[in-house]
């Protein structure tokens, strides 16, 4: 099983508000998914976002694949592989 950290689109209509997941790579974006490790707000100036650092790094660890916007809010937390 492939498992990846992505974003899951929450919020209103043309406002996003985004989930950090960690989940299957066949389910859907707002589908299925393992756990929840942080949130995303593109619409705050500057966009916010925190996250669990330890279930980040206990799944980084443990082989799940992020995206690059995932892999970018790592980077700017301080979290690498």
């Amino acid at each position: 099983m492939a498992v990846k950290i992505r974003l899951r689109r929450m919020g209103q209509k043309k406002s996003p508000f985004y989930r950090i997941i960690v989940a299957d790579s066949r389910s859907p974006r707002d589908g299925r998914f393992i756990e929840e490790i942080g949130t995303y707000d593109p619409n705050t100036d500057p966009s916010t976002y925190k996250v669990n650092e330890e279930a980040a790094r206990k799944w980084l660890a443990n082989g799940a694949q992020p995206t690059e916007i995932v892999s970018r809010i790592f980077k700017s937390v301080g979290i690498t592989k």
